[in-house]
């Protein structure tokens, strides 16, 4: 899911998140492995410092048994003086039947327990060393050593010392290395961020460049510099100038058929009027038609020509109130009614003559059909995630008698009449189909809650 949820995310804030998380991951590994060694390399210190005391006490140990003195455990350390101080040392004999125990004055009448007895198992002549809880309920490291002094006996010798100690240093060094580590931290991510901003900072202008081509600003994209983009700036320029080539080419050759077929056909009408045979009466008609259908797919072609094309806008506001202005004379006795506010901004995505036809048709459509009232509201669609594209809706609701759900489905075909006592070609819905579809919009016919006609039409925002 996480995964799914960045690669909806923008290019420049995947490398963020990338970057971050990969320089915190090496970052922590360093701080866990230095913290490890620093541990290690202070209970290295903190053992050799109690081993110190321990060879102590085996050479005193060692003298007392030569010169039969009792002189043990003069460490010079006052910690060894102090009751229950957390600094012990304890010698124990353990090759005779009676236990002989010397220990330091701090323990009192306590015992150091031994590290066998503990899980720490150690050889004769070999320094074992562990935590435990002492006498004093703190948390004690001890080392221990088994010595065998020939003759005079086997001793186990042990120093235990305060590992609170041990434990607070290296706490203060987790601490600092913790600030050190997130200052560090940061500072990379910041530097992340920057480079991000600098290296990313080209396709921006490019996205600018292309954001202005669409809004008619421009022809061409201008400012890029880089290697790594300018080559495909070039490709976007060349591939910009070959649609106007072709938009061009198809506008030419739309003129010049809309030429070649306009004189035949005016010739045939010519000819059949001068004729009153059922032959020319037939030819007329089939000429009609052909005529219709000429002009229908030459408009279509334009509109999809001009539906291509860069730049181009229209305001849906004062369009809409034209053309309400225009069928409030054609037919008087229905009103006609903008229902909702209309941003002065909203922009329709193409050529104003295109969304003054698909307006005007169903403005038309709805004037014919309606009692006394029509109704106008216009409405914002949220931008799409996918696609980036944003779409608004017009819905044009009049209180006529309706449509069902089959009849809606007829009334967009081309020439199709539900009704032929109205006059009309039959084209007006079908043409304001096809032109919402050349710019990615859609026509959706329905019953509004008067039961009358509803007429949706879906079209881009620029």
């Amino acid at each position: 899911m996480v995964v799914s949820w960045l690669m909806r995310q923008s290019l420049a804030f995947r490398l963020f998140i990338s970057a971050a998380f990969w320089s915190s991951a090496i970052l922590l590994v360093a701080a866990v492995i230095l913290t490890t060694l620093y541990v290690h390399d202070s209970e290295v210190a903190f053992d050799r410092r109690l081993n110190i005391y321990a060879r102590a006490l085996i050479a005193d140990v060692a003298s007392s048994d030569e010169t039969g003195h009792n002189e043990i455990g003069q460490l010079g350390d006052p910690l060894f003086l102090i009751p229950f101080s957390g600094w012990y040392w304890q010698i124990t004999r353990v090759d005779g039947t009676a236990e002989d125990l010397r220990s330091s004055r701090s323990l009192s009448a306590s015992k150091l327990p031994k590290l066998a007895d503990l899980g720490i198992s150690g050889e004769v002549g070999g320094l074992s060393s562990g935590y435990f809880t002492g006498p004093d309920k703190r948390h004690l490291r001890m080392v221990e050593q088994t010595i065998d002094t020939g003759d005079h006996g086997v001793y186990l010798v042990q120093v235990a010392g305060n590992a609170e100690e041990l434990n607070a240093d290296v706490h203060l060094f987790e601490l600092r290395l913790g600030v050190a580590f997130f200052l560090l931290v940061s500072a990379l991510v910041g530097s992340v961020a920057v480079q991000l901003r600098f290296a990313l900072r080209p396709l921006r202008v490019l996205q600018d460049g292309v954001a202005m081509i669409r809004q008619g600003q421009a022809e061409t994209i201008e400012g890029i510099r880089s290697p790594d983009l300018a080559p495909l700036a070039a490709e976007l320029n060349l591939l910009l100038l070959s649609n106007r080539d072709i938009i061009e080419r198809g506008r030419t050759q739309v003129g010049n058929l809309a030429h070649a077929l306009k004189t035949p056909l005016s010739v045939v009408f010519n000819e059949v009027r001068a004729d009153a045979s059922p032959l020319a009466r037939k030819i007329e008609e089939q000429a009609t038609v052909m005529k219709m259908q000429v002009d229908l797919y030459l408009e279509r072609a334009r509109a999809v020509t001009r539906a291509n094309m860069f730049g181009a806008s229209a305001h849906v506001k004062p369009a809409l109130d034209a053309l309400i202005r225009t069928f409030s004379k054609i037919y008087p006795a229905k009103r006609f009614a903008l229902a909702t506010h209309v941003a002065t901004d909203l922009c329709f995505r193409g050529e104003k003559q295109d969304l003054d036809e698909i307006l005007g048709n169903l403005l038309d459509n709805a004037g014919k059909w309606a009692s006394r009232q029509v109704n106008i509201r216009v409405e914002s669609e949220p931008v799409n995630a996918v696609t980036g594209r944003r779409f608004f809706l017009i819905h044009i609701d009049d209180d006529g008698v309706g449509l069902t759900p089959q009849q809606c489905l007829e009334a967009t075909k081309r020439g199709r009449r539900l009704d032929e006592t109205v006059p009309g070609s039959g084209l007006g819905l079908s043409i304001v189909v096809e032109l919402a579809a050349a710019y990615g919009g859609a026509l959706t016919l329905g019953r509004n809650a008067s039961g009358g006609l509803r007429a949706t039409v879906r079209l881009p925002v620029f």
